[in-house]
């Protein structure tokens, strides 16, 4: 199973130097598991710099896969999460649905570097599209 975290959406949508990488994730639909935070995060950075319209269909594109809420149990994991490695409040609530499921978390968000269970990518710019 697989997690894409918001910074890995963003480059696989932005077709950046990371998004190759990200494409196998994401891709790969009976695998991905997608943390309902993320869908937040995605759609607030894309309709704040191109639009309702992309944005809606990027998280159409999104919701192929496993899309999952944040239930009381999981909370309860994500506070553990949050005090036991520092980790800010959507990166904990995509840590702990990514433990949850026993998957893997692709990122290029520096916050989940050291913790196991993580395939960083270090963050690389986006090419210009005309």
């Amino acid at each position: 199973m697989n997690v894409v975290d918001s910074s890995a959406w963003l480059s696989y949508f932005a077709g950046d130097d990371n998004a190759k990488v990200f494409s196998r994730p994401i891709e790969d639909i009976e695998k991905l598991i997608v943390p309902s935070i993320t869908i937040t995060e995605v759609f607030q950075c894309i309709l704040r710099q191109r639009g309702e319209g992309l944005a809606l269909e990027c998280i159409a594109h999104m919701e192929q896969g496993r899309t999952i809420p944040l239930d009381s149990p999981l909370a309860i994991d994500v506070a553990q999460y949050c005090v036991d490695h520092k980790l800010p409040l959507a990166d904990s609530i995509i840590y702990a649905m990514a433990k949850k499921f026993n998957a893997l978390i692709w990122t290029q968000d520096i916050d989940f570097k050291s913790l196991e269970g993580v395939k960083y990518f270090s963050k690389k710019k986006a090419h210009k599209v005309n």
